[in-house]
């Protein structure tokens, strides 16, 4: 097992990497703040996983209970959010009842902010079942639902009290979603460390083949990249913006296609190399490297070409981005493989180009 701390004083919190970890109840026996939990899941998770984990808890004593939700982006709205505090409510659960999110993203980010608004604020736990969520969403503490006109804008940071991930539920992972949480690993060497994206490109076929020894080391590598930005930067006032590479074209091909059309590791891709294209018509970066970077992502299984929205339509959704500042939507580029930046100053007619060709 490898163990990371995301160090936040007195609110640090480990991060757990291995196979197995579903029957580890030493670990999370303390950071239980009484003997009742409540896991939320969903309808493709639950029946693999939630038995399991259910009697892992049991096993040590824990009183536990679950919500099973609809699975799919389009179901991170307040209606299904309502589901969870209906169920809470009825149940009678406490403020010191721990809620377990078990799932991907969605489930992460959705049971995040769950507890952070019931009874205003309750503990809860992430366990990560994709590899987006355990290489990204359930490290950091952000938490929230999707509006039908942005992503992720209505939330609350509120960090969890142990990030359990277990790499054993890869082996029950769509291709597809493989490849979406493969995105956010290249991120990670995009912006801010080199080294691990040569990594990347000397070992994505073993990453694509699911090898184990590969997955624990990506994971690792990319939760403690993770992990040093936010303890730097934990609500996102300066470098974590960075993480947020391809993010706000991404976001918004998740919006014009429709919640859930695009994977989130998809628009990533897609998003990362537009911004690349942007940062090439800025006189940063070479052809070369934009056409590298297309081909890691492509070997990863992932688009490369964005979808048409128009370039209106991308505006429009860009403008509902939690980076636009004094009205300006502002980007992260690269200044090279391996450093971003953050920006506002942009040559509109250069982001015209890159949105319309």
């Amino acid at each position: 097992m490898q163990t990371l701390t995301v160090d936040l004083g007195d609110r640090a919190y480990p991060i757990h990497i291995a196979p197995g970890l579903l029957d580890r109840a030493d670990l999370v026996l303390p950071h239980l703040a009484q003997q009742r939990v409540v896991i939320v899941t969903n309808t493709t998770v639950g029946p693999l996983y939630l038995e399991r984990f259910t009697r892992t808890l049991a096993s040590i004593g824990v009183q536990v209970e679950s919500v099973v939700l609809p699975d799919g982006e389009a179901y991170k709205n307040w209606e299904t959010l309502n589901t969870v505090f209906d169920a809470l409510l009825t149940r009678r659960a406490e403020r010191k009842t721990t809620l377990i999110a078990l799932g991907g993203g969605v489930i992460g980010d959705l049971t995040g902010f769950a507890a952070a608004c019931y009874q205003r604020g309750m503990p809860f736990i992430q366990v990560p079942t994709t590899l987006l969520a355990q290489v990204d969403s359930s490290v950091g503490g952000k938490t929230g639902i999707n509006h039908p006109l942005g992503k992720n804008m209505i939330g609350a940071f509120h960090q969890p009290q142990l990030v359990l991930a277990d790499i054993g539920t890869l082996a029950t992972l769509p291709d597809r979603e493989l490849s979406a949480g493969l995105a956010e690993i290249i991120k990670y060497g995009l912006i801010r460390d080199l080294p691990f994206l040569e990594w990347l490109e000397a070992n994505m076929e073993k990453l694509v083949a699911r090898d184990t020894e590969a997955l624990m080391y990506a994971i690792y590598r990319s939760c403690r990249n993770k992990a040093e930005v936010v303890a730097a930067d934990e609500r996102e006032s300066g470098q974590r913006a960075l993480l947020n590479l391809g993010h706000t074209f991404g976001h918004a091909i998740e919006t014009g296609m429709g919640y859930g059309v695009w994977l989130h590791g998809e628009g990533v891709s897609a998003g990362t190399l537009l911004a690349a294209d942007l940062s090439r018509r800025m006189g940063l970066l070479a052809q070369a490297d934009v056409e590298r970077m297309a081909d890691l992502f492509r070997r990863a299984g992932l688009p490369v070409a964005a979808p048409d929205l128009g370039y209106d339509a991308y505006m429009n959704f860009m403008a509902v981005d939690k980076k636009v500042e004094s009205g300006r939507i502002r980007f992260v580029l690269l200044r090279k493989l391996g450093e971003a930046f953050v920006t506002g100053d942009y040559d509109l007619a250069a982001l015209r180009a890159t949105l319309t060709t």
